[in-house]
């Protein structure tokens, strides 16, 4: 096909060459988020979010995921019926004595989330929580690749009875993804040999 064919072509079909984008060097928001910030160490930005399952019964749970954004491991998932905001303390409480406290935590804006008790103990901590736009999941990207490689490579292929079996399954998986599965941030390898002691709230949910 000759270039007059082609760009007959490209005119009919109202094509046109993508404009270039400047690129930003703004990291911070006025509301003291930094979407944009990308972390350089472990335990400098650590992402959270919840991914919604179902048993047999078709009753919902809810998996809380914890990342750490440098290393990509997975810290935590914790499956329950409910997970509110004191859900959340209990387990960053745990965490923070078996990791240290990170200095940044991104989230989206749900309700466990942005709760002002939430919000107070982090910041007594100096754990600072950053929250992505509404509606802007891509913000909180590391931890939104993670719950789809988990729905693909877990939940779409399972089917529970009881939360505490999805527990038990999932925790089984994080120990899996942390130390067998290849990681591309890492170059190919996983991201090394863990206790798996972290993660492992207990709830009655």
């Amino acid at each position: 096909m000759g270039k007059d064919r082609v760009y007959t072509i490209w005119r009919q079909e109202g094509l046109k060459v993508p404009a270039k984008q400047p690129k930003r060097a703004r990291l911070w928001r006025a509301d003291g988020s930094c979407v944009r910030l990308r972390p350089t160490h472990r335990n400098q930005v650590w992402s959270y979010d919840v991914v919604a399952e179902r048993t047999h019964d078709g009753r919902p749970f809810r998996i809380l995921n914890v990342l750490d954004g440098y290393t990509r491991e997975c810290l935590a998932s914790v499956a329950a019926r409910r997970l509110g905001s004191q859900d959340v303390i209990l387990l960053l409480a745990e965490m923070f004595l078996h990791h240290g406290v990170p200095q940044h935590i991104r989230s989206d804006n749900g309700p466990e989330f942005i709760a002002r008790k939430l919000r107070r103990w982090l910041k007594t901590l100096q754990g600072e929580p950053l929250y992505i736009e509404p509606g802007s999941p891509w913000e909180n990207g590391y931890v939104e690749s993670f719950n789809g490689k988990m729905r693909a490579q877990f939940l779409n292929g399972e089917l529970f009875y009881a939360p505490k079996e999805a527990q038990i399954l999932t925790e089984q998986w994080r120990i899996h993804y942390n130390t067998v599965h290849p990681h591309s941030r890492l170059g190919g390898a996983a991201t090394g040999p863990r206790d798996g002691s972290a993660g492992r709230l207990k709830t009655n949910k």
